[in-house]
């Protein structure tokens, strides 16, 4: 009788599992700042130019950048 061959599917390297500290930084830099959070930052900017408008939107960008900096 012919004897059949099984082939696996599974490699023969061994996969790496990510670290306990690689795998909180991940979830930390998936975390949402709060709307809160970025809006009191964002305003601290304004004030710290000397109130001049027209860079809401930059200081908005500036504050959610540098939460999340600070949560990774």
């Amino acid at each position: 009788m012919a004897q059949t061959v099984r082939k696996t599917s599974a490699s023969t390297k061994p996969r790496k599992t990510p670290t306990k500290k690689t795998a909180v930084k991940a979830k930390i830099a998936q975390m949402p700042t709060s709307h809160e959070q970025v809006a009191e930052l964002a305003h601290r900017f304004w004030t710290e130019r000397g109130c001049q408008h027209g860079y809401d939107a930059e200081d908005w960008f500036r504050a959610e950048q540098e939460l999340r900096a600070k949560a990774s």
